[in-house]
């Protein structure tokens, strides 16, 4: 990135906002890069909770539940209890850990769809023949649903844009834009449950038992929202881009829109197998949900929980597992069908494969957990949000606009923090606990955090994928560079936070519910 930051630095735009812009975003990389990889941030964060556990332990530090009366005083991970448990605690901190298997059960699954060839199948089939007037919202749709594939959505869609911007006689430079946006900016909403929902429902879980030990969080509990916010994040990139920018005039490639060439032309669509292997998938999708459902109707089906209830029921609690053999099955069907699956061993090696994408997740969450169970033992967490509850209500804030001035928090320091997981690891143990206190549930907190991590990652020099945009923008137009890319990104961005800011403000005032759970 570094190479990317000097060779190919733009001059300065004509707009004294995008200077401001570009020099605040200089400065956001350069701090940036002076940051540890997040595996040491925790470490360092895990030893400064050790002292300063000490220091208010000594200092007699404490405060009063305000629901059962009792006191809640911080102890001190230097004393022998403390000591003992860091040391003892510490396997258990990590196996226990809540993010860590589910991870893993939804990963296994997506692995073998991955490897199947099924996410790439699909979002080449959905924007492969779209009408010209619809091909920004179906691109920008399409890469809601890739967000199933996680981070390899970057790489199948971004270059996809390009070429179904040139088949459509566009330029192919917008189409990376509107790919990377998409995918990036929209990062947390999606129309099907991926393993986004997974890995934060389970550090929201960890966080609430500060509060509630019996709270759970499911992985579905902002399905709703993020349904409803990948409709309207679409719906914006797709009237900003083609209302505002694609009226630029540095779009212009290097060379010509062309025809494309026959290879080309089989990069953007489907086989007749595939697409046979696609419906297949498809019917086995229906029957899977159909199936599920029917199962769940009878008031004493045991797919039904206490009393008969569908929110509690071990298709909700248990959604890891059912995401799991759905994604496992569709896999399975499609590359049955398609032929990427000729032997029962080729899908074990794809879920091997897989998974290897997870290691560097599985290292993080080993730092995570050991500096949240520290933070939990030593109470510390609960005094501030004891005392930052009560502030709150001292305050008199209305619950929107306590959780608007969170997102505004969390959009600035996704700058310089780019890991999702690792940022919702140290702010959920804080904003939880505290908005719990003051009546506004996990869903809703981490509901405001989802929209808040996802806008500015098209924006932040940060972020890996910035850089890969980049590349893929100069493959068509040699003199792009950082500021090229911000400069489209940057009022993108800046209306999407706008308008789903908006739109959750709205939800949340209408009491509608933001998912199941």
């Amino acid at each position: 990135m570094s190479s990317l930051t000097t060779e190919t630095r733009p001059t300065e735009p004509p707009s004294r906002m995008l200077r401001v812009a570009f020099r605040s975003f200089a400065a956001i990389e350069k701090v940036g890069n002076k940051l540890p990889n997040p595996f040491w941030l925790f470490w360092i964060l895990a030893g400064v909770v050790i002292v300063l556990s000490a220091v208010l332990a000594s200092a007699g530090v404490s405060t009063t539940h305000p629901g059962t009366g009792d006191t809640i005083a911080v102890r001190s991970l230097l004393s022998k209890a403390g000591v003992t448990e860091m040391i003892e605690g510490a396997v258990d901190n990590f196996a226990s850990f809540p993010p860590l298997s589910t991870i893993l059960i939804v990963g296994f699954g997506i692995s073998i769809a991955q490897a199947s060839g099924l996410f790439t199948a699909t979002l080449r089939r959905m924007v492969a023949r779209v009408p010209a007037r619809y091909l920004t919202f179906a691109l920008s749709m399409t890469a809601m649903v890739g967000h199933v594939a996680g981070d390899a959505a970057y790489v199948t869609l971004i270059p996809l844009g390009a070429l179904i911007y040139r088949a459509a006689g566009r330029s192919p430079v917008l189409g990376c834009i509107v790919a990377y946006v998409s995918v990036s900016a929209g990062y947390d909403a999606s129309p099907v449950i991926t393993t986004t929902d997974t890995l934060l429902s389970s550090i929201s879980t960890a966080a609430a038992h500060t509060i509630d030990a019996d709270y759970h969080v499911t992985p579905i509990a902002n399905y709703f929202f993020a349904l409803g916010s990948s409709v309207l994040v679409a719906l914006v990139i797709a009237l900003v881009v083609d209302k505002v920018i694609a009226k630029r005039s540095d779009l212009e490639p290097d060379e010509p829109v062309t025809a494309l060439s026959t290879k080309e032309l089989k990069e953007i669509g489907t086989t007749p197998q595939q697409r046979r292997a696609l419906r297949a998938t498809g019917l086995t999708a229906l029957g899977f949900v159909a199936v599920v459902a029917t199962g769940m109707i009878p008031e004493n089906s045991p797919l039904r929980g206490k009393g008969g209830s569908l929110v509690e029921s071990p298709v909700v609690t248990g959604m890891s597992l059912v995401l799991f053999v759905f994604f496992a099955l569709l896999g399975w069907v499609y590359g049955k069908a398609s032929g990427t699956f000729a032997r029962p061993r080729d899908v074990v090696d794809g879920l091997i494969e897989g998974t290897r994408t997870y290691a560097p997740i599985l290292v993080l969450f080993f730092a995570i957990s050991q500096f949240l169970a520290y933070f939990q033992w030593t109470n510390i967490g609960n005094v501030i949000a004891v005392e930052d509850a009560r502030t709150l209500k001292d305050l008199h804030l209305s619950g929107w606009s306590v959780l608007v001035g969170i997102a505004v928090l969390i959009t600035f320091m996704n700058l310089v923090i780019t890991s999702g997981s690792a940022l919702w690891a140290l702010a959920a143990p804080i904003l939880i606990p505290m908005l719990m206190l003051i009546g506004i549930s996990p869903e809703v907190t981490q509901a405001i955090y989802r929209v808040a991590d996802s806008v500015t990652n098209c924006v932040t020099p940060m972020s890996p994928y910035f850089a890969m945009a980049l590349g893929f923008i100069q493959q068509h137009k040699k003199s792009a560079g950082i500021g090229t890319l911000a400069s489209f990104t940057i009022p993108i961005a800046a209306v999407i936070w706008i308008v789903w800011v908006a739109f959750f403000v709205a939800w949340y005032l209408l009491g509608i519910p933001f998912g199941i759970g």
